[in-house]
């Protein structure tokens, strides 16, 4: 009973494959699909040192090729900010006065509290200012 050398391959893409599975490295996938050519290459007949350059060429092009890509797409930050994140750089209205102590503020249809971020500025009602960030409830304005 022996075993062709391509399904030794594709054994092997499996076994690669589980840890792709169990830690979410892609590299694991890109040496599962290197694995792959590998049978590919066995099926067709190549010899075992042609298999394995084969391996190696699609593994070692897929994390030179893919991984920079992956890692780029990663560190982006998404367009569509959502929560306090969306709050950030609008224009609130002044309802109550806001210096560095407290005030309030009329952002985004609701009532917030606020301070000034130049604890020596304050902000009288009526006033259109801008969030700069939000600090658990409580709009930071200038």
């Amino acid at each position: 009973m022996d075993i062709d050398a391509w399904v030794w391959w594709l054994i092997g893409a499996a076994a690669l494959g589980i840890p792709l599975v169990l830690t979410a490295m892609p590299e694991f996938g890109m040496l599962s699909v290197g694995a792959v050519a590998g049978a590919v290459t066995a099926g067709l007949g190549g010899g075992t040192v042609l298999q394995v350059i084969v391996f190696a060429a699609v593994s070692v092009a897929l994390i030179a090729v893919v991984r920079p890509v992956a890692a780029r797409h990663r560190s982006q930050r998404p367009e569509l900010a959502t929560g306090v994140d969306a709050l950030r750089g609008r224009t609130a209205v002044v309802l109550e006065r806001v210096d560095a102590s407290g005030g309030r503020i009329k952002l985004a249809g609701e009532i917030w509290s606020a301070r000034s971020l130049d604890t020596s500025q304050s902000y009288e009602a009526g006033r259109e200012v801008d969030v700069v960030e939000i600090d658990g409830a409580t709009a930071v304005v200038m």
